[in-house]
């Protein structure tokens, strides 16, 4: 398999560090609210890669932590910890709200297919693990106190930076660098965080009552999990500048020599061309696809559209062609499947080019184009279906549940019809509130609504 490095900015053979086994670590959601669909395409990359392993051999050892303490508002150290923040707000204790939006990101991973990682530790049970590595970058001269915590001196690791070609005299106080006159140096971050009396969630510590700090709680379970070496690290781009430089410099720090071989990450989900983000109020979750009428899957078919390393625009325009093509491929699917079992010269050749797309660097756009080629093949044979069920081992688009997904009552109750015949009036006078309000009734109803060129379609959920 080759993938794309971001640690050496190229394409290189996966060569793992135990023959035969993958050591996987993958950067998980921070349980202080719900996952929306940007973070999910980085799972689905994720489960992607996990798949492809699998295909080419490997076993794979899948862990993926659970952020419930030290993933404070700003990357650069400053204010609140999230959880605490939450739990403020939502007048809940941090860990009601971390057990809630833990139990709805399983389940939103679930509806999208993606495989539940084999180990998935939370930080608030591995605070030892964390003291410990902080104590032996302590040891080892690069951690320092100062009133408000433990810091790292990135001035004595030479070759901070590495991962996103930062460069350190770029790194001024004041924009993502925490303002502090007791650091070292502006862009020294945070190891373990001294806690004021009231704060919420706090531990005793050699430093005395605290909390840790966002990039360690990776880097030592990472450590517990998968040993002081293991071959491929994941997360979202976001992560490359601050939080994965920051735990490439904690971990090489403490054992002395580096502790990951691969670094792979997945790029932006834009909105309507734009940023995606809590802050701007445009980001859309699990719940909010389905609401809107939307199969789970067909989101994901939206981003095996698209390369993981290539920015994707999500627009509901989008979403409803992914529901449509999604669809004609279930019932080119279920029409296969109907037929008798007969060979055909197509299908080894397009298994091929589908496997080889997929260990290019996880190419599923160019997969998806191999499995809709043989889909729409014209000689109709059961085991053109088997072909497509076995490359769906890897884009888990639930091609052997074509014909249950597609059995769904079209006949529609009277007040359904109405209420849809209204919102294709108000669609045709383009008036969108309105459409938008109908489409959110007819869903209550029970119903998915589907915009497509040949019109509006409704069918029962």
């Amino acid at each position: 398999m080759i993938v794309y490095n971001t640690l050496h900015k190229k394409k290189e053979e996966l060569v793992p560090i135990k023959e035969g086994k993958v050591g996987m670590y993958s950067c998980g959601p921070t349980v202080y609210n719900y996952a929306h669909i940007g973070n999910l395409r980085t799972y689905v990359f994720m489960d992607l890669l996990r798949r492809g392993l699998a295909h080419e051999g490997y076993k794979v050892k899948s862990v993926m932590n659970i952020t419930d303490v030290g993933h404070l508002t700003s990357d650069a150290d400053s204010g609140e910890d999230k959880m605490a923040k939450a739990s403020r707000e939502q007048q809940k204790t941090p860990y009601e709200i971390a057990a809630y939006y833990t139990g709805i990101f399983f389940r939103d991973i679930e509806a999208l297919n993606i495989m539940r990682p084999n180990l998935t530790p939370k930080a608030t049970d591995h605070i030892k693990e964390m003291i410990d590595f902080v104590q032996g970058l302590e040891r080892g001269g690069y951690g320092y106190e100062t009133s408000d915590g433990i810091y790292f001196d990135i001035e004595k690791f030479p070759a901070y930076g590495k991962l996103s070609d930062l460069k350190l005299d770029d790194q001024k106080a004041g924009a993502r660098v925490e303002v502090n006159d007791e650091k070292h140096h502006p862009a020294d971050f945070a190891l373990w965080k001294k806690a004021p009396k009231e704060h919420i969630m706090q531990w005793e510590s050699p430093w005395g009552m605290g909390y840790p700090g966002w990039h360690i709680e990776c880097s030592a379970m990472s450590l517990k999990y998968l040993g002081e070496h293991f071959d491929i690290h994941t997360g979202g781009v976001d992560h490359i500048p601050v939080h994965h430089e920051n735990e490439i410099a904690q971990s090489e720090a403490l054992l002395g020599k580096p502790a990951v071989n691969y670094w792979m990450h997945g790029e932006f989900m834009m909105v309507d061309g734009g940023k995606m983000s809590k802050s701007l109020g445009n980001t859309y979750t699990v719940s909010d696809l389905k609401d809107k009428g939307y199969d789970p899957l067909a989101f994901r078919y939206l981003c095996l559209n698209s390369h993981y390393r290539n920015k994707l625009n999500f627009t509901w325009d989008a979403m409803d062609g992914a529901q449509v093509s999604y669809k004609r491929l279930l019932e080119a699917a279920l029409a296969h499947k109907k037929a008798p079992a007969e060979d055909d010269d197509a299908i080894a050749p397009a298994l091929e080019d589908f496997f080889g797309a997929i260990s290019d660097d996880l190419n599923a756009p160019k997969a998806l184009g191999f499995m809709w080629v043989l889909a729409k093949n014209p000689h109709k044979s059961k085991k053109i279906y088997d072909a497509l069920v076995s490359m769906d081992s890897i884009l888990a688009l639930d091609i052997a549940k074509c014909e249950e997904k597609l059995a769904v009552d079209e006949i529609l109750p009277p007040e359904v019809e109405e209420l849809a015949a209204k919102r294709s009036a108000a669609r045709a006078a383009r008036d969108w509130a309105e459409s938008d309000r109908l489409r959110d009734l007819i869903s209550q109803m029970g119903y998915n609504v589907l915009d497509t060129k040949d019109g509006t379609k409704v069918t029962r959920k």
